[in-house]
């Protein structure tokens, strides 16, 4: 299946140590899956982030961070080889979004059930009065 793919970060947390400030620590990000039809499916999550493991000589000041860095970061994680790899499980949610969307749903009230008397009418059923 063709797929494309729109990535946003949707929120960050951040910490200050005693050796770096303003350290991306956790991050909030969105993915919207498109089929070829146009249909979508979405998931929202969180990666985590441990200051222990930042690397001071990379480091990049807070506000010289680019949304695009940041994804990148968090596609790394989510999809390395690693054991926080959960990909496949981001992409099944997806999918069962895009394949619900493309059913036809109808919600059927009690009145126009296969069994009552007014089904697929807009007739308003009677009283019934005795016969003698």
């Amino acid at each position: 299946m063709g797929y494309t793919y729109e990535w946003s970060v949707t929120g960050i947390k951040k910490a200050t140590s005693n050796s770096i400030n303003d350290a991306v620590i956790g991050t909030r990000w969105k993915v919207i899956c498109t089929d070829m039809d146009g249909n979508t499916g979405e998931f929202s999550g969180a990666t985590p982030f441990d200051l222990k493991t930042i690397d001071t000589g990379s480091f990049i000041e807070y506000a010289d961070l680019t949304e695009t860095q940041v994804l990148g970061w968090i596609k790394h994680t989510v999809s390395s080889s690693a054991v926080t790899n959960y990909w496949d499980h981001i992409q099944g949610q997806m999918d069962k979004q895009i394949n619900r969307s493309k059913l036809s749903i109808a919600e059927v009230s009690d009145v126009n059930l296969p069994w009552s008397p007014t089904s697929g009418s807009s007739v308003t059923p009677q009283p019934l009065t005795p016969t003698n």
